[in-house]
């Protein structure tokens, strides 16, 4: 399943959560950018997105990678950083795979 947060990074917490609900899912990966803005914001919104991902991956039990660069970024940093997104998603299947072992 894909689920997107395209306009605001705040609400992943609450996809994640749906998501590491479900029966059948090992693993969320979150991936995103948070472009800068003329505020700190940006800081706001990350700092809370980090905190919210790491409460639903210790609440469920369940990985969830992060994957959400900036703040601090340009469109263009962003954008260049697409390709690292597959990382996220390795990154959690991995550890779920490594968990399935303990």
């Amino acid at each position: 399943m894909r689920s997107s947060t395209r306009n605001d990074p705040s609400h992943a917490p609450l996809a994640a959560d749906r998501l590491a609900r479900r029966d059948g899912i090992d693993a969320v990966a979150v991936v995103g950018a948070i472009i800068t803005g003329d505020t700190d914001h940006d800081r706001v919104i990350a700092d809370a997105a980090a905190q919210g991902l790491t409460e639903v991956s210790l609440d469920r039990d369940t990985p969830v990678t992060y994957g959400v660069t900036g703040p601090g970024m340009s469109i263009a940093d962003a954008e260049a950083r697409i390709p690292k997104g597959g990382d996220v998603v390795d990154s959690a299947i991995d550890l779920a795979a490594e968990l399935e072992h303990l």
